[in-house]
């Protein structure tokens, strides 16, 4: 039997465009085989809808589908981080589904494994691979969250930018081109030369921006805020009109580079005295600070149930009261439709553009 034969084919469900990095620890760090299961279609989420229970959160039924298509394209082995929203209980929930189903794999719930002692951080990489040696291990996991800082950026640079591009589809092209290049990483330098190659390409293409720029700040629910099948790629609609996006809702600034509850809380003691969920102390903050930094509007991404970021919506009203700044409200499930989110973002736009001409 052939090496490759005896490694495990572990695959990991299709978030965002995080994939490389997670590839990359897998297969530089644990000397194990990644399975990159295709895009997220609505295949994917139909897959998960019908085996799901019906009033649970969207995001929950678009990743079980996209752990079944990495089953089907011959994954043997499912890893899971903190198991979605409600911690290790979806990923249990996934796991249960899967099984009745009949699909055989092995199942990796980090939940179980994060208890902050080493020894079980030593077990969960045993439940990938028998033998990790945990030096080389650290140093792949350094580089790949470096690589995850690097997507961060460089999906930043593009939303504020692509849209004043004067040569159609050539930030798009680039893009392209880094995900490529993270996707085939096999080193640091790998990882740093397409992430210059990409900055310099940003830097480089012809930009015809407005003076004043329409700037439109999204603030949301962790998973659909960020993926773009799963908010029907609000971003590039919103870019393709004209406007400036911001997102700061991502793996960057809400994992690695999060500057905590109580600081937050000082921010915005005036709309909030105690943590509201997982997204939801952040989502506050930072539309308080779009507000005051003088953005054109606000839109707030959910799925459909998501109680945390249902019960911070009268606090944005709030905000919006205050700053007079506007905020659309958007709400997806696995009905949403392209049509109309575009009717809605379409008015949205008309506003903020009339409001700007008369501030101005």
């Amino acid at each position: 039997m052939s090496q490759n034969e005896t490694k495990r084919k572990v695959a990991f469900p299709m978030i965002a465009h995080y994939n490389p990095a997670v590839k990359y620890l897998i297969e530089q760090g644990l000397g194990q085989i990644y399975v990159m299961q295709p895009a997220m279609t609505r295949r994917t989420m139909a897959l998960g809808e019908k085996l799901a229970p019906d009033m649970v959160c969207t995001p929950f039924k678009t990743i079980l589908g996209s752990m079944i298509e990495a089953l089907e394209a011959g994954a043997d082995t499912l890893i899971m981080t903190m198991g979605y929203c409600r911690l290790g209980y979806y990923g249990e929930l996934a796991e249960s589904i899967l099984r009745e189903q009949g699909y055989t794999f092995d199942y990796v719930n980090f939940a179980e494994y994060t208890t902050g002692r080493p020894k079980d951080y030593l077990k969960a990489l045993k439940a990938i691979t028998p033998h990790p040696r945990p030096p080389k291990v650290l140093k792949a996991l350094k580089e790949a969250l470096d690589m995850v800082q690097h997507i961060d950026d460089i999906e930043c640079q593009y939303y504020m930018n692509c849209g004043f591009e004067t040569e159609k589809g050539s930030f798009k092209a680039a893009l392209n081109r880094f995900f490529k290049a993270m996707t085939s990483a096999k080193s640091r330098k790998d990882i740093d030369r397409g992430y210059r190659a990409c900055l310099n390409a940003f830097e480089t293409l012809p930009v015809k921006k407005p003076e004043p720029v329409l700037k439109v700040g999204l603030i949301g629910e962790y998973f659909t805020v960020m993926d773009a099948f799963s908010n029907l790629d609000l971003e590039q609609a919103l870019a393709d009109m004209g406007v400036e996006v911001h997102r700061w809702m991502n793996v960057s600034h809400r994992n690695l580079d999060y500057p905590g509850e109580k600081n937050l809380h000082v921010r915005i003691k005036d709309y909030c005295r105690y943590e509201m969920g997982p997204t939801s102390t952040a989502n506050i903050w930072k539309a308080k600070k779009y507000a005051e930094d003088g953005f054109d509007g606000i839109i707030h991404v959910k799925s459909a149930g998501c109680t945390p970021e249902i019960e911070i919506m009268p606090v944005l009203r709030r905000i919006s009261e205050d700053y007079k700044i506007p905020v659309l409200f958007l709400t997806y499930d696995t009905e949403t439709a392209t049509a109309g989110l575009m009717t809605r973002l379409e008015a949205f736009y008309d506003m903020i553009a009339m409001r700007r001409k008369v501030i101005l």
